[in-house]
């Protein structure tokens, strides 16, 4: 089988250590500063910490450092680098090509470099330039389907790799979690409205808001609807074939999320891919809850464009898709949690509802079984708390927009959430004890190994139950990170007190753990050098925000017309743009055209966000992609 790296993400020193313990490969997080979530900061001292407990699992801990930078900010964060490296992180995520270019000119360590998802991975020639840079790891483009990926990581023409995946570059696709609807790193609408740039890590999620599409004559196709909210990505199917293909890590989305959202997410990956590859990292997790992602946060699944474009209409299709339960990448009723289906209202009193459950929902014939008090629900856009549940009856917190017809979802279930939150989940190595000739030796499944030689004691009265409370106190490896796999014993054992036994296993689980860090050996960045970039003459789309980085872009064959849209404050005020009208703002291959079956229309579309500002929509047929325009 092969070996693949699920990383998980972390918001703060607690939640990496339940992403540790729930199985992850490695982990993703944000330093104090210049991260793509920049609410979620995390000081030295905390990574430290992290960095020193991920390493005892083999776990790798990658940092990211993947917004566009000032001249001053690439200085700061060259020190930040420099100080990553010495703490034992294994990897940088990179967007700004200034902090390429300081690689280049040997001003960092010789610490990993990733290409983040906001350098718009979508190509097989961006993905070649990279490799030939010298970067250890290409993180694609949500929106690539299967057969794109493993072309991507296909041998690439007149190379003598094996596979891009397993040679010279690895490859990262996302798996899990929640789907920017404009391509990583080309999306300006959020620094358009109000000057939050998402390169910048301070998206105000534009997308989530409610927008009306209109023609050219006025007239409303959709009014007031999530028209940009995609539902949340779910490619456990697809994992054979993404393996297969040569991808080396599966990275769930998620760095603003919660502890248990976590820990029940990665336990489900954790399950899933040790069915079909081997793990990079050690260890076993001993959990104490059934994972499963429909309880936890999400929008409805989607599996994106992993088979290509799905039509989520067919022949009969009604003006407003989003009004039946279809095939689809997207919620245009909410932005919010959706979570799992229960059933429809069947019947409607004063102050309660009854439910008729979905097939496979219902559990010795009493709702109570499935809905407990204080779970959430969520009905048409709307929701409600469960102050109780008598047989059939629902009693909800409020009675509005409660209607028979209607499908129930429960977004919050309060049991499985205290569970989690209750999770005493633990991870260990496995470990062989061998005693023979007085000489105890411990081996963990790593293959790291030490020993302790005992000192000679006077022979036990009864020399089996000696053996045996040997072998049962060796078992009793409590809090420690490890478990006893398998015990041999050749020969007889001194008398030792149970005591004695316990501190013989406490000092040589000490002794292992030692040298499994002393052995951990970190991978190191291999030299950079230029490279021909595919493209040869760059606008804002480049996101070039310091003189380094359009020194790089430079040297690598290009010419610059245009520094960043964020290099231009008055970029963000509509009325003081000095920007010519009609600039991209967003290309998605999210289309509303298809979506509402208008492929062959000729009418011009039109946004309109909810103070009346109008986008108008620009369609690429060719590619299947949209553009959102300023007006």
């Amino acid at each position: 089988m092969k070996k693949v790296e699920l990383l998980a993400p972390a918001k703060d020193k607690k939640t990496a250590i339940a992403a540790i313990n729930s199985g992850c490969d490695a982990l993703y997080i944000g330093a104090s500063n210049f991260g793509a979530r920049k609410k979620v900061p995390n000081s030295l001292e905390d990574i430290k910490e992290i960095v020193d407990y991920a390493h005892r699992f083999y776990v790798k801990v990658h940092v990211t450092v993947n917004t566009i930078l000032t001249d001053n900010e690439l200085v700061e964060a060259q020190e930040l680098i420099q100080k990553l490296y010495d703490i034992g992180v294994d990897a940088i995520i990179v967007q700004d090509m200034g902090i390429f270019k300081l690689a280049i000119d040997g001003k960092l360590p010789p610490i990993v470099l990733h290409a983040s998802t906001q350098c718009d991975n979508r190509t097989l020639e961006k993905v070649k330039f990279f490799k030939e840079l010298g970067v250890s790891r290409v993180i694609l483009a949500r929106e690539l389907s299967v057969e794109q990926i493993k072309n991507i990581c296909s041998p690439l023409p007149g190379e003598d790799v094996r596979r891009i995946g397993e040679g010279a570059i690895e490859i990262e696709t996302f798996i899990h979690g929640a789907l920017c609807v404009s391509y990583s790193g080309q999306c300006y609408l959020s620094y358009y409205i109000g000057g939050r740039s998402a390169n910048r890590g301070e998206c105000a999620q534009a997308c989530r808001k409610k927008y009306t599409l209109v023609d050219d004559k006025g007239n409303i196709i959709a009014k007031d609807k999530y028209l940009l909210s995609m539902k949340d990505f779910n490619a456990s199917k697809h994992l054979k074939e993404l393996i297969d293909s040569g991808v080396k890590s599966f990275k769930i989305e998620g760095r603003l999320k919660d502890e248990n959202y976590v820990k029940n997410v990665v336990a489900y990956y954790r399950r899933e891919i040790d069915k079909l590859a081997q793990k990079t990292s050690s260890g076993k997790v001993f959990l104490d809850f059934e994972p499963d992602v429909k309880k936890s946060f999400n929008r409805g699944f989607t599996d994106y464009f992993l088979d290509g474009r799905k039509n989520p209409s067919t022949a009969d299709a009604v003006p407003l898709p989003f009004s039946r339960e279809v095939e689809c990448i997207y919620n245009f009723d909410s932005p919010k949690s959706l979570g799992e289906k229960l059933g429809k209202i069947t019947h409607v009193g004063r102050d309660y509802f009854e439910i008729e459950w979905q097939k496979g929902k219902k559990a010795g014939g009493q709702a109570c079984i499935r809905i407990n008090p204080q779970d959430g629900l969520y009905f048409n856009g709307q929701g409600c708390l469960v102050n109780k549940v008598e047989g059939n009856k629902i009693y909800p917190n409020k009675m509005d927009g409660i209607a028979v017809g209607l499908d129930v979802y429960r977004n919050f279930d309060s049991r499985f959430e205290k569970q989690l939150e209750n999770s005493k989940t633990k991870r260990k190595i496995g470990v062989r004890f061998i005693y023979s000739n007085g000489i105890l030796k411990a081996v963990d499944e790593d293959e790291n190994s030490v020993v302790i030689e005992l000192q000679v004691g006077e022979p036990p009265k009864n020399p089996d139950k000696m053996k045996e409370n040997f072998v049962n106190q060796l078992r009793k490896t409590g809090e420690s990170d490890f478990y006893a796999e398998d015990i041999e014993i050749t020969g007889d054992i001194a008398f030792m007190p149970v005591s004695k036994i316990n501190e013989l296993r406490r000092n040589i689980l000490d002794l292992l753990m030692a040298e499994r860090l002393k052995n951990y050996k970190r991978e190191i960045q291999k030299p950079l050098k230029y490279a021909e970039y595919p493209i040869k003459k760059l606008d804002y789309r480049a996101n070039i925000h310091n003189k380094e980085a359009k020194s790089f872009y430079e040297n690598c064959g290009c010419e610059v017309s245009e520094m960043s849209f964020e290099s231009n404050p008055s970029t963000a005020l509509r009325s003081q743009s000095l920007y010519k009208e009609g600039i991209e703002l967003m290309r998605t291959k999210h289309c509303l055209k298809f979506a509402f079956n208008m492929c062959k229309s000729p009418k011009k579309l039109f946004l309109i966000d909810e103070r009346g500002q109008k986008y108008p929509l620009q369609f690429d047929c060719k590619n299947c992609e949209m553009v959102i325009l300023a007006d």
